[in-house]
């Protein structure tokens, strides 16, 4: 049981991200002072909006360079820290060089700060974000999974570096994090496994998550004519940032966490939010049919391959997320209001405009 004492900072990685923006504001809210790593601390553009939350809020915050490329880069941020979230990782699944822009990043940055993380005494646990992706790569490993269900016992073994190369990127960077951990005694490890991750974004303007692009295809009338009913697991930001919340404070928190709340399909979302917003926007009201997606799917979008087609187009999703739910105490807000506060959002933003 590692106990960590809120009187001391606590080190984000990635500070300015779409998720540890959240986690940033619910450690300020709680009166605690944060030591937010950011790439470039000058950028006024891509930390306004946690100065902003910071003056609002009980917390403080101080802002420190950090690159996951350059060894010792977080260790100025990391003196005097007990608790250390390492939420910084590219997450692209458009990208030319798999291994430079993916591997290399993921795997060195998450070596780097834990590295640094035996050099610094104070540390005593480190909450590293990871994925579902460690787990699986395609909704069919779900279905191939022990009882038809991915847990945290699972490791992915399907990805590889030419298919789904973010799925291997997050596989070895969470594989090198349990290494690094059993190298020493001085902090434990927590890893937050999550889904596909969606709900209002404080960082809008500078986010280049994936999920909003998945929003944009949604509310965007790029698939207007149908949607795949794709198996995915899906949690709100908010519950993930309260997820790594509760992984650094609650004493007995060990191990992997699958952080997922619902089981569902890109069609499933899209008629989630027909009733109110179906009149004014493209949203797909019907399921794009496989074979149809066989033949152009791979013309369309290089992500489309058949293979990937194949393995998530009509096939369900299931995730275990009992574990966290039990020992985390953790209640996922309603799927309904994840998806309306992010089409909302998207709305307000003036990215969609009503038809």
């Amino acid at each position: 049981m590692t106990t960590i004492d809120k009187s001391k900072p606590v080190l984000v990685t990635g500070a300015n991200g779409y998720v540890a923006s959240w986690l940033v504001k619910k450690l300020l809210d709680e009166g605690i002072t944060v030591h937010a790593a950011v790439r470039d601390p000058n950028n006024v553009k891509k930390i306004s909006h946690l100065k902003e939350v910071a003056s609002k809020s009980m917390g403080e915050i101080k802002f420190f360079a950090g690159d996951l490329m350059k060894p010792d880069s977080y260790k100025a941020a990391m003196e005097g820290c007990a608790l250390v979230y390492h939420t910084a990782s590219p997450f692209s699944l458009d990208i030319k060089d798999p291994q430079a822009e993916l591997i290399a990043p993921a795997v060195n940055g998450t070596a780097n700060v834990l590295n640094t993380a035996k050099e610094v005494s104070s540390v005593r646990r480190i909450v590293v974000t990871s994925s579902c992706a460690a787990i699986y790569t395609d909704a069919i490993d779900s279905v191939n999974a022990p009882e038809g269900k991915i847990t945290e016992e699972v490791w992915n073994t399907t990805a590889s570096l030419d298919y789904q190369p973010y799925s291997y990127s997050k596989t070895l960077a969470e594989k090198k994090a349990w290494e690094l951990e059993k190298s020493q005694s001085q902090w434990d490890l927590v890893t937050i496994n999550m889904s596909l991750v969606l709900g209002p974004a404080l960082n809008l303007g500078n986010t280049t998550s994936e999920s909003i692009n998945i929003l944009k295809m949604l509310g965007g009338g790029e698939l207007k004519m149908g949607a795949p009913k794709m198996g995915l697991g899906v949690v709100d930001v908010r519950d993930v940032a309260e997820a790594h919340y509760k992984a650094g404070f609650t004493p007995e928190a060990k191990g992997r966490y699958i952080t997922s709340a619902y089981d569902t399909n890109l069609l499933e979302i899209s008629k989630i939010l027909l009733p109110k917003y179906g009149k004014k926007f493209p949203l797909p009201k019907r399921a794009m049919p496989k074979w149809l997606l066989m033949l152009v799917g791979p013309l369309a979008n290089k992500l489309f391959t058949r293979k990937y087609i194949k393995n998530n187009v009509n096939i369900p999703f299931h995730a275990d997320n009992s574990k966290i739910k039990k020992e985390l105490g953790i209640k996922f807000i309603p799927l309904k209001k994840t998806m309306e506060d992010s089409f909302q959002m998207m709305i307000d933003e003036g990215i969609f405009k009503s038809k």
